[in-house]
């Protein structure tokens, strides 16, 4: 009985197969048993059955997948191969470098520091094992110093206020160099004389722009196929143009640019050319006489009853319709005197001053900074103006608030003389919004024997601020006069609507 239990026992140790795995050929493996030898032709005949077999799997897990993952598949595959052949095409087209001079390796910088270091630190060595190539290690490169010279010389060339950046644009044009082609020569004049002050004040600046426009639209004539409403106005562009860079316009002008383009919109095209021009050119005279040679007359008249026989006239700058006024009142045969307050960098009052001590008046002149002491004495403050804006308020050359300040502290009426051509519907709260920065180079004293400003822009904490008018506040206002009568302040709305439809 004992001998069939071995035999059984022995036939159970038969069927306990030991099982060795065979080496991986392609992602496949190869399992031996105890009782079988590894025989490498076998193994490789075996290889081909085994790639098929993977490749019939993997399109049995292609059809399972879905479309958006065989696609997502794909891009990857394509994605990795792109990779491959970056890296195989890197290593031609990187040149050897070859440097003249001697540049330490990782090595030698590794051996070189640990010479000098104390005990105990570490010696750096390489990785890279040595190879029959020829090629060289890799320099160290130091790295390059911050560039810190553009930031530098960008803010060194910055001299503009910050508060008025807004207003900074073009630098104004003292030259006639880079103008354009359609530009009218009296045009070409006109702006030089406006941007050197030649020509300054808002109602000579207007009257000067008219009659250079008059001269244009005399010497313009109408291209073919085109009519004289329709091309004249495109015309008219070029010059505004010229003018705007050489210096901002005064709202006088603006009023009159758009009074000149309706009028010649309204021209009929069918009207002759030649009557047409003579039309347009006899509508700018009437236009200069009514609006600012008649007006001033009237105005200067009207203003004049105000002064009295002993009074003290306070004036600011020079204002032309303020200078006429004064005239008339002397012609009048009143007795008064005049005190002009002046300030830099045009210094105006030094023409006024001029003007009227040649006539035979009283004239005292004194700059802004003793008008606390020359207010004392006035009676009455005559103040000209370069627009009068729809909220009251007065727009003028810059100094005329605290002019207009210390008379309200010192109960001085403050009279303001300005024709209806300068009116506006804009608002102004303050002088920062809207305003015109003058070049700063204005304001050096030329021919001094000591100019501390000369090399004012090399100076990285100094900016130089030559704004051009300020905003008088409607409650300095006593009165203003114009050619429809006197009126407060806050009437400027209305008068600007009756001349506009008028």
């Amino acid at each position: 009985m004992a001998a069939p239990h071995k035999s059984s026992q022995m036939s159970t140790d038969t069927h306990a197969v030991k099982v060795e795995e065979a080496p991986t050929i392609n992602g496949n493996s190869a399992k031996l048993t105890n009782g079988e030898k590894r025989n490498p032709a076998a193994t490789l005949k075996s290889q081909p059955k085994a790639k098929t077999t993977g490749a019939l799997e993997g399109a049995e897990a292609s059809e399972k997948l879905t479309g958006a993952e065989l696609k997502k598949k794909a891009k990857a595959e394509k994605a990795a191969r792109r990779a491959q052949e970056k890296q195989a095409k890197l290593p031609a087209i990187l040149p050897d470098l070859k440097t003249p001079k001697k540049v330490e390796t990782l090595e030698e910088v590794g051996r070189r520091g640990s010479a000098g270091a104390p005990p105990g630190t570490p010696i750096i060595k390489s990785s890279h094992k040595p190879t029959g190539s020829t090629q060289k290690s890799m320099p160290l490169r130091p790295a390059p110093p911050p560039t810190t010279t553009g930031t530098v010389q960008a803010k060194k060339d910055n001299k503009n206020v910050a508060l008025f950046g807004h207003l900074y644009g073009q630098p104004r044009r003292t030259t006639i160099a880079a103008a354009g082609k359609d530009v009218h020569p009296a045009i070409l004049a006109l702006g030089l004389q406006m941007s050197n002050y030649v020509i300054c004040g808002s109602n000579a600046r207007c009257v000067a722009t008219l009659l250079a426009f008059k001269r244009v639209i005399e010497s313009y004539v109408t291209p073919p196929q085109n009519s004289l409403p329709r091309h004249l106005t495109s015309h008219l562009s070029p010059q505004i143009e010229y003018l705007v860079s050489c210096r901002p316009l005064s709202v006088s002008m603006g009023n009159a640019i758009r009074w000149l383009k309706l009028e010649i919109n309204d021209v009929d095209p069918d009207t002759e050319e030649s009557k047409a021009k003579a039309d347009l050119c006899e509508g700018i005279d009437n236009f200069i006489r009514e609006r600012i040679t008649v007006a001033d007359q009237v105005i200067s008249k009207s203003a004049a009853e105000k002064i009295q026989v002993g009074d003290v006239i306070l004036t600011f700058a020079k204002s032309s319709i303020v200078q006429q006024t004064l005239v008339e009142a002397y012609r009048k045969g009143i007795h008064f005197r005049v005190i002009v307050v002046d300030s830099r960098p045009l210094f105006e009052g030094k023409h006024l001053a001029r003007a009227l001590a040649d006539l035979g008046l009283e004239v005292q002149y004194s700059l802004t900074h003793a008008i606390d002491h020359v207010m004392k004495d006035a009676t009455k403050v005559f103040l000209g103006a370069h627009a009068m804006m729809s909220n009251g308020r007065l727009f003028s050359r810059i100094g005329t608030a605290m002019v207009a300040m210390m008379a309200k502290e010192s109960d001085v009426p403050v009279i303001v003389c300005c024709e209806s051509i300068k009116f506006t519907d804009k608002v102004a709260l303050d002088s920062i919004v809207s305003n015109e920065v003058a070049p700063p180079d204005e304001l050096i004293i030329q021919g001094g024997s000591t100019m501390a400003l000369t090399t004012w822009r090399d100076s990285p904490n100094l900016q130089l601020l030559n704004l051009m008018y300020d905003v008088t506040p409607a409650d300095y206002i006593n009165m203003v006069v114009t050619e429809y009568g006197s009126l407060p302040p806050s009437s400027v709305p209305v008068v600007h609507r009756l001349s506009t439809n008028g």
